[in-house]
This record gives C-alpha cells, structure tokens and sequence, in this order.
C-alpha cells in the first residue's frame, strides 16, 4: 500500500514530473585580442559592463586577462551569446572575438 509519503518520494523519481528547481542561465566566456591592454584598462571595461548588463539580462561574473599577449577572456550569465556581446557593444564598443557556452566543472 503506498501511503502519501511514499507516493511524494515515488513521483520525486519520476522523470516525467515537473522539476520545481529554477532554471539557471547559461554561461558564456568570451575571449578578446586587444595589444596594449592593461589591468586598468579591462578593469574600467568591465565596470563599464556592470552598469548596462541590466539591461540585457546579462551578469558579467569575472574577467582574466594577460598585458603581455593582450588577452582578455570574460565570464557571464546570459540568455544567448548574443545578449552578452550586446553589453560589451553597449558599455565600451569591444566585442568579442569568439564566445562559447561552457558548463562549470569542479
């Protein structure tokens, strides 16, 4: 006989029920080649980015970069690749190079 408890923990295991959890957005690193670039230079950037990201419901999470290769690789939640180069054109006009959808790993 299956009792309310077991039939919560039975539909838990179903694949078909409807997943209660909230969907997160995808996450994107883009990459771009800027020679002569500096820390404070990607760092003004990447303010800059901060205060339009809103507006394209993007969240720009971290930036990396090299001055000697000038080499600049950002991370952000976004919607589609799309909406996180639209920030970048928005907030200082240097877009991306190439961005790519990734999955965070331990």
């Amino acid at each position: 006989m299956m009792t309310e408890a077991s039939s919560s923990i039975a539909s838990l295991a179903d694949p078909n029920a409807i997943s209660m959890e909230v969907p997160t957005m995808p996450l994107y690193l883009d990459s771009h080649t800027i020679p002569g670039v500096t820390g404070e230079a990607v760092a003004e950037a990447h303010a800059a980015d901060l205060a339009v990201q809103a507006k394209h419901n993007v969240s720009y999470l971290r930036y990396w970069y090299d001055e000697a290769t000038g080499k600049v690789f950002c991370l952000a939640e976004a919607p589609n690749a799309e909406a996180a180069n639209a920030v970048h054109r928005e907030a200082h006009g240097l877009v991306a190079d190439e961005i790519t959808e990734v999955r965070e790993g331990a």
